[in-house]
C-alpha cells in the first residue's frame, strides 16, 4: 500500500542579496494565459445571466446560468489534478482554454435555456482546468524562496480583470450588442494557446513510475490535516466574499449606487495590494503566521458591515475585509504548497480553488436563506462570526509549523 506522507517545514530564510528572480519567459507566459482565461470568465460573468433574461428565461433563468458554471467548475477542479499527472501541464492547458473560449461563440445561437446552461456548464470545465493548471505552473516555476512573492504577483494578475472585466461586458453589451461581447470572451481565452509552446519541458512527467513521486489525490488532500485545516480557513472567508458581492448592493439601499460601487473597488483593491504584500512577508517571516490576522480582520470588517445605515461602516468595513481577504488567499496557499512535494501541486490548486469556488457558492446561497429571517444586518453579523469562528482552526494550525 503506498501511503503519502506531508511535511510541515519552517520556511528557509535567504539573504536578499541572493535571493533569485522571480520573473521568466515561462512564468510570464502562464501569467498572460492566465490573464486572457480571467478576462474572457469575468467579461460573459455578468452579461450571460442578463442575456438569459433577454431570451425569456426570466430571472430564474439568469441564477440557473451562473449556477450551472460554478457547478461544472467545482466538479472539474476535483478531476484536475488526476488529468495533470496523467497528461501533463500542456495538453491539459490547452482543453481548459478551448473549453472555455470556443463555446462563448455558441451563445448568439443558443435561444434556449437548456442550450445557455450547456454552454454555461461547458465552459466552467475549462475555467477550472485552467485556474488548477495555472495554479500548479506557478507554484512549480516560482523560486521555493520566493513563492509566497510570486503567488502575490499572480493575485495581481488576477485581480485586474476581475476590477475591469465584470463592468466592462456589461457596458460593452448595452453599446455594441451581446454577440461583441461573446466573440471579445471567446478570443480572450482562446488567445492563451499562443502561450502553450512556450511552456514545453515545464510538464511533470506522466504516469510516474515506481519510486518516484505520485500525485496527491484531491479527497486525500482534503482528508489530510494539514492541507484541510488552511483550507478551512481560506473557506470561511470566500463564504463572506460570496455574501458581499452578491448582497452588499440590496443591503445598502438608502445610499447612492456611488457608494457601493466605491466600497465594492476598495475592497477589490485592497484584496489585490495585500495578496502581494502577505506573499512578501510570507517568504521572509513564514506565511502560516498571517492566517489568524487576517481571519481576524476579515471577520472585523463583515461585522462593521452590519451597520448598513453608516457609510462610514460600510466603507471600512470593505476596506478591512478585502484587506483580511487578501492575506488569507496568500497564506493559505503558500502554507498548503510548502507541506507537499512537486508532484501535490496541482491537489493543492484544486483543493484551494475548491474552497474559493464552493465558498463563494454557499455563501450567497446560505445568507439568502439565513437574511430572510434575520434581515440582511443581522446576516451580516451572522457571517462576520463565522469568519472569526476559524480563528480557532488558523490558531491550531499554526501551532502545529513551530
Amino acid at each position: 500500500m503506498t501511503t503519502t506522507t506531508i511535511s510541515i517545514e519552517a520556511p528557509a530564510l535567504v539573504p536578499a542579496a541572493s535571493r533569485p528572480r522571480i520573473m521568466s519567459p515561462a512564468l510570464a507566459l502562464v501569467f498572460l494565459a492566465s490573464f486572457g482565461s480571467l478576462t474572457s470568465f469575468y467579461l460573459l460573468l455578468s452579461v450571460v445571466p442578463v442575456y438569459a433574461t433577454s431570451v425569456g428565461a426570466g430571472v430564474t433563468g439568469a441564477g440557473f446560468a451562473t449556477g450551472a458554471l460554478m457547478l461544472s467548475t467545482v466538479a472539474a477542479e476535483l478531476a484536475s489534478p488526476r488529468l495533470i499527472a496523467r497528461f501533463g501541464y500542456r495538453p491539459v492547458l490547452v482543453t481548459g482554454l478551448v473549453l472555455l473560449g470556443a463555446p462563448a461563440l455558441a451563445f448568439p445561437l443558443s435561444s434556449s435555456m437548456t442550450a445557455i446552461l450547456v454552454v454555461c456548464a461547458v465552459r466552467g470545465l475549462g475555467f477550472a482546468i485552467i485556474m488548477v493548471v495555472g495554479g500548479a505552473l506557478i507554484a512549480s516555476l516560482v523560486p521555493a524562496e520566493r513563492r509566497g512573492e510570486g503567488l502575490g504577483l499572480y493575485g495581481v494578475v488576477a485581480g485586474v480583470p476581475s476590477i475591469a472585466a465584470l463592468p466592462l461586458g456589461v457596458w460593452l453589451a448595452g453599446r455594441v450588442g451581446y454577440p461583441a461581447v461573446f466573440v471579445a470572451g471567446a478570443v480572450t481565452a482562446l488567445a492563451g494557446l499562443a502561450a502553450v509552446p512556450g511552456l514545453r519541458g515545464h510538464e511533470p512527467a506522466a504516469d510516474a513510475g515506481d519510486g518516484a513521486e505520485r500525485p496527491i489525490g484531491v479527497l486525500a488532500g482534503l482528508a489530510t490535516p494539514a492541507l484541510l485545516r488552511p483550507s478551512l480557513v481560506f473557506a470561511a472567508t470566500t463564504v463572506a466574499g460570496g455574501v458581499v458581492v452578491t448582497f452588499l448592493p440590496l443591503a445598502v439601499t438608502h445610499a447612492s449606487g456611488g457608494l457601493v460601487a466605491i466600497a465594492l473597488l476598495v475592497q477589490s483593491a485592497a484584496a489585490t495590494l495585500t495578496r502581494w504584500w502577505a506573499g512578501r512577508y510570507g517568504d521572509r517571516r513564514g506565511p502560516a503566521g498571517l492566517l489568524a490576522p487576517a481571519v481576524l480582520v476579515a471577520g472585523t470588517g463583515m461585522l462593521l458591515l452590519a451597520v448598513t445605515g453608516s457609510p462610514v461602516a460600510v466603507f471600512t468595513g470593505m476596506l478591512l475585509f478585502g484587506a483580511g481577504f487578501g492575506v488569507a488567499q496568500n497564506a493559505s496557499l503558500s502554507v498548503m504548497l510548502a507541506r507537499v512535494p512537486t508532484s501535490g501541486y496541482g491537489t493543492v490548486s484544486a483543493v484551494w480553488n475548491l474552497a474559493y469556488d464552493a465558498g463563494y457558492g454557499v455563501g450567497a446561497a446560505g445568507f439568502g436563506v439565513v437574511a430572510a429571517y434575520t434581515g440582511q444586518p443581522a446576516g451580516f453579523a451572522i457571517t462576520g462570526l463565522l469568519v472569526l469562528a476559524a480563528l480557532r482552526v488558523a490558531r491550531r494550525d499554526h501551532r502545529t509549523t513551530r
